[in-house]
């Protein structure tokens, strides 16, 4: 299987599974994501989905594999 096609895979199943449960902040979420992957943190943001916030972290392994983790941010309350 060709390097893309498994990034956007494994970019798609990663947006399925939960990191970890939920994180409170972006760079915790940044944190979380680089250890559970071992990889480093190419990029992080928030973004707003409807009535709730998602932060987008890109990340890049040791294999120098690009992967997007998608963690939905924990209401206060």
């Amino acid at each position: 299987m060709p390097l893309k096609m498994r990034t956007v895979l494994f970019s798609i199943m990663l947006f399925l599974l939960p990191l970890s449960g939920f994180a409170q902040t972006l760079d915790e979420a940044a944190r979380n994501a680089a250890r559970q992957y071992d990889a480093k943190v190419l990029s992080a943001h928030t973004e707003q989905k409807g009535n709730r916030k998602v932060h987008v972290i890109k990340l890049i392994t040791k294999d120098s594999v690009v992967k997007t983790v998608r963690v939905t941010v924990k209401e206060k309350g």
